[in-house]
């Protein structure tokens, strides 16, 4: 599975981004987006089942982003409204073809990631 994710970029707090995160070879079960701040660990951000479309967010993001898929483009786009500075972040995209619901959350049971793109939000 190769990610190659795109759309980062320096906003003002409140205003949107739409991240993006295509992907090539075998289909995974789940994709997901974790975020990392600087000197922080890598964190949960959300994640979407790729059959039915299920969609699972942090407590910190939840009504505030929005992630959905393209089937046919093989690709996730992470909607993310109301930005505040604190989700300044490099965002990375993540797949698994072998990932299951309870292990979504915890960064070490993704085998594949994309490149990171960077989310600035200034305050």
């Amino acid at each position: 599975v190769q990610l190659q994710a795109s759309g980062g970029g320096l906003v003002q707090a409140g205003a949107s981004l739409r991240l993006s995160c295509a992907a090539s070879g075998r289909t995974s079960r789940f994709m997901g987006w974790f975020r990392q701040a600087p000197g922080k660990e890598r964190e949960f951000v959300s994640a979407i089942r790729w059959s039915g479309g299920n969609t699972y967010y942090a407590d910190s993001v939840k009504g505030r982003f929005s992630l959905s898929r393209d089937i046919a483009k093989n690709t996730i786009y992470l909607q993310m409204n109301s930005l505040k500075p604190e989700d300044t972040a490099v965002y990375y995209c993540a797949a698994d073809p072998s990932i299951i619901l309870s292990s979504i959350r915890f960064a070490s049971a993704y085998n594949h990631w994309g490149q990171g793109t960077q989310v600035t939000v200034s305050s």
